[in-house]
């Protein structure tokens, strides 16, 4: 029996903007030197749309960086929230999240609030270069999946759609925005320019990729099932700049540590 409330529900009642970023791959500090500093951003919610590279090293590095960063953070008054990539440790996200002040991990299916607007957040994705990381020395097959230890691939790193936790959001909260790893099908990147090269070594790459992008149509189909008034959907995953308006549905794909602003909640006029 899960709980009767959303993994986690957290609202920003003192942010004026959210920003969101892509991949960053570890390089924490950058992104707030580029927001803190060189944007000068302050009263910020940020929010990494997921292969932020928590995993590879031991949990002490991460808290260090923390401690080195909070500091901007807490003097500009921003936030970061961390949504889980393939590049991710889930154990991370799911089991044990960080739960920082100004920097915390989110798991799946989990709820943010800030300036008027209600935000889902849903990681995971396949990574295409999963063969060659699992060849790698520093690849730890058997290690299990609460494990914090440091990795170079996941098993467990698709998305997954959740009905359950869905039909629990459903009757709390209605979702106008989506941040995720990756994306709907009819959503670039949408070639396998790339991919074939992979796929000639990992014969079940193709079939595992499709399954990835069904479980993102799912959720937007779920979504419009019940009315939700979604009008952005951001991403990241393919390391490339994209926007496109689908159906009333503003889909923007954010290249490595772009940002990009979430309009104010009276600008969509919803």
């Amino acid at each position: 029996m899960k709980d009767p409330i959303p993994k986690t529900q957290i609202e920003f009642k003192n942010a004026q903007s959210i920003v969101v970023s892509g991949d960053i791959h570890g390089d924490f500090t950058q992104l707030v030197y580029k927001c803190c500093v060189q944007y000068e951003m302050k009263d910020t919610l940020i929010i990494v749309a997921g292969d932020c590279g928590f995993g590879f090293e031991r949990p002490g590095h991460y808290e260090n960086l923390y401690r080195r960063c909070s500091g901007r953070l807490t003097k500009n008054n921003n936030w970061i929230v961390f949504v889980r990539g393939n590049h991710d440790n889930p154990a991370y996200f799911n089991i044990a999240p960080i739960k920082h002040p100004r920097w915390m991990t989110v798991p799946d299916y989990s709820i943010l609030k800030a300036c008027g607007h209600t935000i889902l957040c849903v990681g995971g994705a396949i990574s295409i270069d999963r063969t060659y990381r699992m060849s790698s020395r520093y690849y730890h097959e058997y290690q299990q999946p609460d494990s914090m230890e440091p990795n170079v691939y996941w098993i467990n790193e698709p998305p997954k759609y959740d009905h359950e936790y869905l039909e629990i959001i459903d009757k709390q909260c209605a979702i106008d925005i989506v941040i995720t790893h990756t994306a709907p099908s009819f959503c670039e990147r949408t070639s396998h320019i790339g991919l074939s090269n992979w796929a000639e070594r990992d014969k079940t790459l193709l079939d595992d990729v499709k399954q990835e992008r069904t479980v993102m149509d799912n959720l937007l189909g779920y979504l419009y099932s019940r009315n939700h008034p979604l009008s952005y959907w951001y991403y990241g995953h393919f390391h490339q700049s994209w926007f496109s308006e689908i159906d009333g549905v503003k889909f923007n794909l954010l290249d490595c540590m772009e940002l990009r602003e979430i309009p104010p909640r009276d600008y969509l006029n919803c």
